[in-house]
C-alpha cells in the first residue's frame, strides 16, 4: 500500500502545459528563481569557502540543490497539477559553516546522507503527517509571518540603501497596484521587475556581469564518512529544520494560497532529494516557503503549477551550468532581489497575519512570531523551530478551550 496521498486525476499533458505557461508564469517563474536563488548561492559560497571547500567542490553543491531539486520539482509538480517547489534547506547550509570549522567536509556529507534517511522515514510512515496536524494552522502561519517579516523590511532597507533603484521599484509596484486596467497586461511584481532593471541597467550596475563562456558542471562525488559528532551536531537540526519548519512554510504558503499540498509526498521526494543531493556534496532538499509563495503570488491559481514548472526548468538549467552562471548572479544589484522579493511577499505576509490572529489561539501565534522574529537559535535549531514550541506551550497554558473545539 503506497504512503502517497491519491495523485491528481488531472495530470496535465505536454499541451496544456505548453497553453498554461504564459508571460506572466514565464516572468513570474523567472522572479521566483532569482529570489530564491540569489541570497540563497551567496550563502552557499561564504558558508563553503569559509568551510574550505574546493570550486569544483561548490560547482557540485551548486548543482544538487539547483539541478537535481528542480528535476524532483518538474516530478512532483505533474504528479498533482499543484505548485510544490522543492529546493534546499537554507538553515541547514548555514549550520555547516561552524561545523566545517573542525570537521571534514567527508563527515558533514555523511550528516547529510542520514538526515535524508530519517527525512524518507518520517514521510514514508506518516509520522510527518501526523505531527504537523496536531499543530494549529493560526500559530504555523504566525512562525510564516515572523520569517517573511524580514523579506518586507528589506524593502525599507533597500530604499535606504539604493533609492534610485528600490524608489523605482516601489512605484512601479503600486502604480499598476491600483491601476487594474494594467494589471491585465502587467501584473505589479513584474513591473516592479521590469523597473529595476531598467534603473538598474542604465545606472551601470550590472558592469562585470560577463558570463565568459557556457561550462558545463562535473559533479563530484563525496565519499561519506559516518561519525558520532557529525550526527549529534547536524542530523536533528536539519531534520528538523526542513519536516516542521520549512515543510510548515510552504504548506501553509500553499494551503493559503488555495491549494491542498500533499505533506507525505512531499516530505518522500524531499528524503529522496536529499540522498541524491549528498551524492554530489550538497544539503539536503525541502518544500520552500518563500519561493512558493513566489510562485502563488500572481496569475490564476490553477495555472501556478505551470509557474511553478518555469522555476524549476530554470533551475535545472543554471545547476547544469553551475560554473557560468554562480558569478552573473552575484553580480545583479542586491536591492533589486530584496525589493523584489518583499514587494512579492506582502500579500503573502497579509494573508498569514491575518490567519495568525483573527481567530483562536491567537494569544499562541503571539508568541509564536514573537520567538521567531527574535532569531535566536538554540542548540543549532532556527528560532523558527522554537516559536512553534514556545506558541504551542503558550496556547496549552492560556487556550485549552480552543484545542477543546478544535477536537
Amino acid at each position: 500500500m503506497t504512503p502517497f496521498e491519491p495523485l491528481s486525476p488531472n495530470r496535465p499533458t505536454l499541451s496544456e502545459i505548453r497553453r498554461d505557461i504564459g508571460p506572466v508564469q514565464l516572468l513570474t517563474g523567472l522572479v521566483a528563481f532569482l529570489f530564491g536563488a540569489t541570497g540563497a548561492l551567496a550563502i552557499i559560497l561564504a558558508v563553503g569557502t569559509g568551510g574550505g571547500l574546493k570550486e569544483a567542490e561548490l560547482a557540485s553543491f551548486v548543482f544538487g540543490v539547483f539541478a537535481i531539486n528542480g528535476a524532483l520539482t518538474v516530478a512532483l509538480v505533474w504528479l498533482y497539477r499543484q505548485p510544490l517547489c522543492l529546493f534546499w534547506t537554507i538553515p541547514g547550509t548555514v549550520l555547516i559553516g561552524p561545523a566545517l570549522t573542525h570537521m571534514s567536509f567527508a563527515e558533514v556529507v555523511g550528516a547529510f546522507w542520514v538526515t535524508s534517511l530519517l527525512v524518507l522515514a518520517l514521510g514514508w510512515t506518516g509520522l510527518a503527517r501526523r505531527v504537523m496536524q496536531l499543530i494549529p494552522m493560526p500559530i504555523v502561519m504566525a512562525m510564516v509571518a515572523g520569517v517573511f517579516l524580514k523579506f518586507a523590511i528589506d524593502v525599507v532597507r533597500s530604499l535606504h540603501g539604493d533609492f534610485a533603484i528600490a524608489g523605482a521599484m516601489v512605484a512601479a509596484f503600486f502604480g499598476l497596484s491600483v491601476w487594474p486596467a494594467a494589471q491585465r497586461y502587467i501584473p505589479p511584481i513584474i513591473g516592479a521587475l521590469l523597473a529595476g532593471a531598467v534603473v538598474a541597467g542604465g545606472l551601470g550596475r550590472f558592469a562585470g556581469a560577463e558570463i565568459g563562456g557556457l561550462a558545463l558542471v562535473q559533479p563530484v562525488f563525496t565519499m561519506p564518512i559516518f561519525s558520532w559528532r557529525a550526527m549529534i551536531e547536524l542530523v536533528v537540526p536539519i531534520a528538523i529544520t526542513i519536516v516542521f519548519v520549512q515543510h510548515g512554510q510552504g504548506l501553509a504558503v500553499l494551503t493559503q494560497a488555495g491549494h491542498k499540498p500533499p505533506l507525505t509526498a512531499v516530505t518522500i521526494f524531499a528524503g529522496i532529494g536529499g540522498l541524491l543531493s549528498a551524492a554530489v556534496g550538497a544539503v539536503g532538499t525541502a518544500l520552500t516557503g518563500p519561493t512558493n509563495g513566489l510562485i502563488t503570488s500572481t496569475g490564476p491559481r490553477e495555472r501556478h503549477y505551470a509557474t511553478a514548472i518555469v522555476t524549476a526548468v530554470i533551475a535545472i538549467g543554471f545547476g547544469l551550468l553551475a560554473p557560468t552562471f554562480t558569478r552573473l548572479m552575484l553580480a545583479a544589484p542586491k536591492e533589486l532581489i530584496l525589493t523584489l522579493g518583499g514587494l512579492a511577499m506582502l500579500r503573502v505576509l497579509l494573508g498569514a497575519f491575518t490567519v495568525a490572529f483573527k481567530g483562536p489561539f491567537a494569544f499562541g501565534a503571539l508568541v509564536c512570531f514573537v520567538v521567531t522574529v527574535a532569531d535566536m537559535p538554540v542548540m543549532n535549531i532556527g528560532a523558527a523551530f522554537w516559536g512553534l514550541v514556545a506558541g504551542l506551550a503558550a496556547s496549552w497554558l492560556m487556550e485549552r478551550a480552543d484545542f477543546a473545539r478544535a477536537a
